[in-house]
């Protein structure tokens, strides 16, 4: 089975923009690691505040997909849709 890393940056443009994400990420994290499939889930913040290293890795492509779709149906997929993402899919060995 090949699993699904991705990985990117999360970058707001205002500092209006990084106390959303900061306000909404715990819940998302905390969501998406709770999904079945998902080996990791980390979002962290770099010094300067209104950027995050995304890194993501599910067992399989089906897991990655319904992770997608809860996503863009949350409370966070709505909130920062408009939030500048800049991501790298890959496909590989899980784990």
């Amino acid at each position: 089975m090949s699993g699904v890393t991705l990985t990117g940056t999360l970058t707001c443009a205002t500092t209006g923009e990084a106390a959303l994400v900061r306000r909404l990420l715990p819940a998302h994290i905390a969501a998406s690691r709770a999904e079945p499939g998902c080996l990791r889930f980390d979002v962290t913040p770099r010094a300067c505040g209104r950027v995050w290293d995304v890194s993501e890795e599910f067992t399989c492509a089906d897991a990655f997909d319904a992770h997608q779709r809860r996503t863009q149906a949350s409370l966070w997929g709505s909130a920062t849709a408009h939030i500048t993402r800049a991501f790298t899919r890959s496909e590989g060995p899980a784990g």
